[in-house]
């Protein structure tokens, strides 16, 4: 990438950018712009990244949950985060299909890497999630599902495992798109984003 420096996307990354995700040019142009004000490197750290995200959620801790969303993006796993990885995070957690947003579900919930899902990584997960929680927002969750380890407990239920079984990748996205519940459970997703979408 030796243009990189030079302030404007390579047409090489535009083009896939462009293929893979549903941003315009326009749009990935200035955020590269912006990207490289932030990042005159042209990579991201983990606390950079953290940093943006908590712009998102300014009246919780999102760190844990970024660190996580971090760690699932750093392909190369260089501690940084390239543009392309980063619009492809930005692309996986907004706009991706279905699929695809399973397939990185995955990744994130295999916290070590090994190509399963324990019940611990579930809840470590959902832990994470749970401080980017306003309190207000917890006390209007199910019963069964708000804490942590109750809401990692019916996740788990749903999947039919027993406390020291391994979800594969496979198992994962047969089960949560069979599942509505599950991927309600799984998601990050408080009141108050699912009313902005209501009244959208």
């Amino acid at each position: 990438m030796g243009n990189s420096k030079s302030g404007a996307l390579s047409k090489e990354i535009l083009e896939e950018l462009q293929l893979n995700t549903k941003f315009s040019e326009e749009e990935l142009s200035s955020w590269y712009q912006s990207f490289l004000k932030d990042c005159p490197s042209g990579r991201i750290t983990q606390q950079q990244f953290q940093s943006i995200y908590a712009k998102f959620f300014p009246d919780t801790d999102p760190k844990a949950y970024a660190q996580h969303v971090f760690r699932s993006f750093d392909s190369n796993l260089d501690g940084t985060l390239d543009f392309k990885e980063y619009v492809i995070a930005l692309h996986m957690t907004t706009a991706g299909k279905t699929n695809q947003k399973l397939e990185w579900a995955f990744s994130l919930y295999d916290v070590d890497g090994n190509g399963t899902i324990s019940k611990n990584e579930v809840l470590e997960i959902v832990m994470a999630i749970f401080k980017m929680i306003t309190p207000e927002d917890v006390k209007l969750l199910p019963e069964d599902e708000n804490t942590p380890e109750k809401r990692a407990e019916k996740i788990w239920k749903y999947f039919g495992k027993n406390d020291d079984d391994k979800l594969t990748e496979k198992e994962f996205i047969e089960g949560t798109l069979a599942n509505k519940e599950i991927l309600r459970l799984i998601q990050f997703e408080p009141q108050k984003v699912k009313e902005k979408i209501k009244n959208a």
